[in-house]
């Protein structure tokens, strides 16, 4: 007797997950490391839907490369009812997880190129998940750059990793908007970074992932430094709710972030006025 067919888990019903890690790692951001009930696989740029009984779901990044386990690494801001809920989370509790969802980074294209990455404050989170993807292919790519723009020196994130970072080939520069009395380094929005890039136009892939406004300006030094759009890739993460491409929040004229994106090509949203 044949067993019965299995059917596909539902996108909508999320999972209970299980807290193994909640440390702060900024004023505004905490760091989490959630057990989910199976294995998961997931592209660098993907998100999950959290959820919390009582305060409702956000979108959040993923910010670990893929491994193929149970563990999941975030890095979430509290900036309202659910990430607040979230950051009072402790080790041991549950939180409620749906996904991965959406388009990520076609890292299997992006080899062999050398590779800019432009990321302006919590757009580190999803980067790093491309990043230590790239790290851990170190050899299939050429140059490795990071160029990172927050506003204050104790907004940086991640910068215990910094130094591993470099050791594997990854050139990071920072700067931050306005001088600070701790800060020694460059001072500036981060396309200041920008001159002291040599971009190859024929061989080199650029990744942004920051604020709506930063990618307008950004796009206009790379320009300068003569990239198609085809090689500027970019992560449209806004107003979205439900991640199944229902509720309509995300919609960009035709366009639904959560489904054909976040990640696109800078050539394919270049017709959508409302996308930068």
């Amino acid at each position: 007797m044949k067993s019965p067919k299995k059917e596909p888990a539902s996108p909508y019903l999320p999972k209970p997950s299980i807290v193994r890690e909640a440390r702060q790692v900024t004023e505004k951001e905490k760091f989490f490391s959630i057990e989910l009930p199976s294995p998961m696989d997931h592209s660098p740029g993907q998100f999950l839907m959290l959820g919390i009984p009582g305060f409702g779901e956000a979108p959040i990044s993923i910010s670990s490369p893929p491994s193929g386990g149970a563990l999941v690494e975030l890095c979430v801001r509290a900036v309202g009812n659910v990430t607040n809920a979230l950051h009072r989370l402790v080790p041991g509790d549950t939180v409620w997880v749906r996904g991965p969802f959406g388009r990520g980074f076609p890292v299997d294209k992006m080899r062999r190129k050398d590779m800019l990455f432009i990321a302006g404050g919590i757009g580190l989170v999803p980067m790093r998940s491309l990043i230590k993807s790239v790290l851990a292919k170190r050899d299939s790519f050429g140059r490795l750059t990071l160029l990172y723009g927050v506003k204050t020196p104790h907004e940086i994130l991640f910068k215990d990793e910094f130094e591993d970072w470099t050791k594997k080939g990854l050139d990071i520069k920072i700067t931050i908007d306005k001088p600070h009395p701790e800060w020694k380094g460059n001072v500036g929005v981060v396309t200041t970074l920008m001159g002291e890039v040599s971009v190859d136009e024929k061989n080199s892939i650029a990744v942004l992932i920051g604020p709506p406004v930063m990618y307008k300006y950004v796009i206009l030094s790379l320009g300068n430094k003569k990239l198609e759009g085809e090689d500027i890739f970019l992560s449209l993460e806004r107003r979205m709710k439900c991640g199944v491409g229902k509720c309509g929040h995300c919609q960009i004229q035709s366009v639904y972030a959560c489904q054909e994106g976040p990640v696109f090509n800078l050539s394919e949203i270049r017709h959508l006025r409302e996308a930068i």
